[in-house]
């Protein structure tokens, strides 16, 4: 039986790609594993962010209303100093003095509505800021989220095509991801606004 070389060298490529991939196989895995972990994290974290995004524009929703109602109040105390004037000036002076008992008392109502109104509308600021300070870490998050999805796929396909420049390419969205994330959960102030106004 003759052997033939070229039946050898196949035999030493196979064994050596072999070797690769089984080297390969695993740091696929290892990868999945940390990034699935951290996305974890990163999401038990995002969705407090989110509830407190939606208290911010409920309690800023309930300040407005509020405030609508102090301006009707207002308006209509103003409206009806207005009126009690006017009906003074045709009354005789001795009954005057009910009207203006009445006037001092619509004027103060209408003075201590527009004082409450208008710390409604700076607390409906106050929710604004709150809400946009939160949003800024939800996207984020955001980020993270959709960057380490993508390394994630790339790390399948790896390990379908067992291709070593494909996990270094999957590397690259992975670190950026995982770079979002921790802004995310240490308050940096990193965000990549022209990417967010891009996928908003």
């Amino acid at each position: 039986m003759d052997i033939d070389p070229q039946d050898l060298i196949d035999t030493a490529e196979e064994a050596a790609q072999t070797k690769r991939s089984s080297r390969l196989n695993p740091s696929v895995a290892i990868a999945v594993a940390l990034l699935a972990t951290f996305m974890g994290i990163c999401k038990v974290k995002d969705d407090n962010i989110v509830q407190g995004m939606q208290q911010a524009q409920a309690d800023k929703i309930d300040h407005w209303a509020y405030y609508q109602a102090r301006n009707l109040r207002e308006e209509l105390a103003k409206s009806t100093v207005v009126q009690l004037r006017l009906q003074a000036d045709d009354r005789p002076p001795e009954r005057r003095a009910a009207y203006d008992q009445a006037i001092a008392q619509y004027e103060a109502l209408a003075k201590d509505q527009a004082a409450k109104k208008e710390e409604l509308r700076l607390q409906a600021g106050k929710d604004q800021e709150l809400y946009d300070a939160l949003n800024f870490h939800d996207d984020q998050f955001d980020l993270s989220d959709a960057l380490l999805a993508i390394a994630i796929s790339l790390l399948a396909l790896t390990s379908l095509t067992r291709l070593w420049w494909l996990f270094g390419l999957s590397l690259v969205p992975a670190g950026f991801g995982v770079l979002m994330g921790l802004a995310g959960l240490l308050g940096w102030a990193l965000h990549p606004s022209a990417l967010v106004k891009l996928l908003s």
